[in-house]
């Protein structure tokens, strides 16, 4: 997708490494009552949390605003998989909370999945085909930044929706009372 829009767009700018592909959730909270060293108080808060796999899916592509000099190219959530993945953003930061971590602007999020960095271009938005993924699990994930590296440190599964018994028709049917006689 990023190949497409830089060939369509005639923009320069490096694809992010297919290895690198995230859709972020929450940043670290800032440091405010730690009783723990801040790694472990990061793996604490994400073994607490509890929260619903969902369907993924990107509908729409733009250009970021001004980062450090680069202009992202980002493929963005459509309405359900931002209702899904900020209820799970609330999640991480309630427990990164309870380990003494505060997190802000919790409600302010526009999920997406960077895959291009490249120069200033015209503002760029435009509808995609939908890109659809289960998402059965988060990572915690160290950034290091400048590098375009990332290292998963640790990862935790999503409870899977529950799914209603299937329901026997003929015997459903059979159960119903006899209609009365017409007159």
């Amino acid at each position: 997708m990023g190949e497409r829009f830089r060939k369509s767009h005639r923009v320069g700018g490096s694809p992010v490494g297919i290895d690198s592909l995230h859709l972020t959730l929450c940043p670290m909270g800032k440091p405010e009552r730690l009783r723990q060293p801040l790694e472990e108080a990061l793996l604490a808060a994400a073994g607490e949390v509890r929260a619903q796999g969902f369907m993924a899916g990107l509908d729409s592509a733009m250009r970021f605003s001004v980062r450090d000099g680069q202009f992202p190219f980002v493929l963005c959530a459509d309405a359900a998989t931002t209702e899904a993945a900020l209820t799970l953003r609330k999640a991480i930061a309630a427990a990164q909370a309870r380990v003494g971590l505060q997190v802000n602007g919790v409600s302010s999020f526009l999920p997406h999945v960077t895959m291009l960095h490249g120069h200033a271009v015209d503002a760029i938005e435009e509808s995609i085909a939908t890109i659809r993924w289960w998402v059965p699990e988060f990572a915690l994930i160290r950034s290091f930044f400048g590098e375009s590296r990332h290292e998963v440190i640790g990862r935790w599964p999503l409870a899977a929706p529950s799914v209603p018994e299937p329901v026997d028709m003929l015997a459903e049917m059979a159960s119903l009372p006899d209609l009365p006689d017409e007159a």
